[in-house]
């Protein structure tokens, strides 16, 4: 059974000052910051059995801890992607410990690069975060509400800044829900749609990396020069029919090799 490995796990993640990794997983969450390291959970002493198991399965949720890595490796074995189960070997697809931070951290990476991205929103954890255990909790959306987009700038987050805080305010408002966990991937992109500052792109990532659904953003640029690199083409000859084409028939894992496929994006695009 392959192992996960956290250590690439946490390299996938946004650092945004929420969590860190020396060896142990710790994440700040509403009640406190939880440790995971590998086979072992780390609870605040003051958590009762409810919140430890509610913890826990944050925990799960945030690092794929239920990903069959073994299934998803023989599914690629014999393909023109063989070659990312060693490379990534015991990476899981990291998601959001809740839906509102996913939503924002995804709004904040459009348009423009990976890197500035987290950047981003690493300054806005400062500026609207609460401290706990030497991490920030995420801001709600009540503590985004309380600011004005000329506040929110201040994390170099440009237009996006208004989009975030019309998206709070609607949910504020109770005109936008993120409780989509029983739609329909379609339906719930649509659903998402008709709210300011919400694409495609956006909803099909915030559907992945807040939800965990099947999904991928088969416009992404990162995807579409992973496929092209992978099958020596070039990237304007790789179109979102062509990405869909490639990862559909993968079925229920086609979410995480989408997932890899940007990883070894990155990481090509990192050694220059």
């Amino acid at each position: 059974m392959v192992e996960i490995d956290l250590k690439k796990i946490t390299y996938e993640m946004i650092p945004n000052g929420t969590w860190r990794y020396d060896g142990i997983f710790w994440q700040a969450l509403d009640y406190g910051v939880v440790g995971f390291d590998g086979e072992n959970f780390y609870f605040p002493d003051s958590l009762s059995r409810k919140e430890k198991k509610h913890a826990e399965d944050r925990i799960r949720f945030i690092l794929g801890l239920d990903t069959n890595l073994d299934e998803f490796y023989s599914q690629i074995e014999d393909s023109k992607f063989a070659f990312l189960a060693e490379e990534f070997r015991g990476l899981t697809v990291p998601a959001s410990p809740y839906k509102y931070q996913a939503l924002i951290e995804v709004i904040a990476q459009q348009q423009i690069s990976f890197e500035f991205a987290k950047r981003t929103i690493a300054e806005l954890v400062k500026l609207a975060g609460r401290r706990i255990g030497g991490l920030y909790l995420f801001p709600k959306p009540e503590d985004i509400a309380g600011m004005s987009v000329d506040e929110l700038r201040k994390a170099k987050l440009g237009y996006r800044a208004e989009y975030i805080k019309s998206v709070t305010d609607d949910i504020i408002n109770g005109k936008l829900t993120l409780n989509l966990e029983e739609m329909e991937v379609e339906e719930a992109i649509r659903y998402l749609r008709r709210f300011r500052g919400i694409g495609k792109w956006t909803a099909e990532l915030f559907l992945a990396y807040g939800l965990r659904k099947n999904v991928y953003p088969a416009g992404d640029l990162g995807l579409r020069r992973g496929i092209a690199k992978i099958f020596n083409r070039r990237v304007k000859e790789i179109r979102e029919k062509d990405v869909m084409e490639i990862l559909e028939p993968y079925g229920r894992w086609k979410g995480v090799l989408a997932f890899y496929i940007i990883c070894h994006d990155r990481k090509t695009e990192e050694r220059g």
